[in-house]
């Protein structure tokens, strides 16, 4: 059974800094990617970055380029959002998500990361 448990978040003042944590149980070869979303109060879930298992390309949304850090050690099976100079836009639940070759899906449970300005 894959689980996928998240930690970090919390509340953080604007233009400081934040690392999330989700850590993957379970059988983790036949991961494609990784990523996280986020989620803010009435709005749509939206991708924020993703890495790819094996060779670690990442890719990010315009919004939190050049801000936030994807990476994962494999070695640990754990995945990280590093995100630097926060924005009160950026609040949100933020959830790590893995996608297998075959297409399942799994997600962590979420965590609240709130920006105050």
């Amino acid at each position: 059974q894959v689980q996928l448990v998240q930690s970090g978040g919390g509340l953080v003042q604007a233009g400081g800094s934040l690392r999330l944590s989700c850590v993957i149980s379970g059988y983790i070869f036949s991961v494609n990617a990784m990523g996280w979303y986020r989620q803010a109060p009435g709005k749509q879930r939206e991708l924020v970055a993703t890495i790819t298992r094996v060779s670690g390309r990442e890719n990010y949304a315009d919004s939190v380029k050049d801000r936030f850090t994807i990476s994962r050690d494999n070695a640990k099976n754990t995945m990280y959002l590093q995100m630097n100079s926060l924005k009160p836009e950026d609040t949100a639940v933020y959830l790590c998500v893995v996608v297998y070759y075959s297409g399942g899906t799994f997600w962590g449970q979420g965590t609240p990361v709130t920006v105050s300005s």
